[in-house]
């Protein structure tokens, strides 16, 4: 008899739940990540990262660099005019003179925005922050 009563019990419970759990499933997956992304800045912007050392233990620090007006970067001006003059595009900032020590001290640069309309994906690893310099200018000139 104490079987049946619990099983009643149960049964019960499991129909009064039927509901919520069928709007949840019709309701479809919710992407999480949808409420903790802000808008889309307006103009020519990146997301920019410098990555010091191994990507897993390393200094990892970023900047919004925003150039309608230049802001959010230590160095918003010179890299939107640096930027500008390679139409968006990182890889295509000119090469500086500059003579760097042959020293191994990884840095990984990563940039992430949109120039002129079009996404822009950029992600390199440089041998040290000299020879980073000398390749991107200030794009990713970011205080330690």
């Amino acid at each position: 008899m104490k079987a049946t009563t619990n099983h009643r019990k149960v049964t019960a419970a499991l129909r009064a739940c039927l509901p919520a759990v069928c709007a949840l499933l019709m309701a479809g997956p919710v992407p999480a990540r949808a409420a903790a992304l802000p808008d889309s800045p307006a103009g020519d912007w990146l997301y920019v990262t410098l990555t010091r050392g191994d990507a897993r233990s390393g200094d990892t620090r970023g900047a919004l660099l925003l150039c309608d007006p230049p802001q959010g970067h230590p160095q918003a001006a010179r890299a939107c005019g640096e930027l500008r003059a390679a139409r968006g595009e990182v890889g295509r900032i000119p090469l500086r003179d500059a003579f760097c020590p042959m020293v191994h001290a990884p840095v990984t640069a990563s940039a992430r925005g949109a120039w002129g309309g079009r996404p822009v994906t950029y992600e390199e690893t440089f041998a040290n922050s000299c020879v980073l310099a000398a390749r991107t200018g200030a794009v990713f000139a970011l205080p330690r």
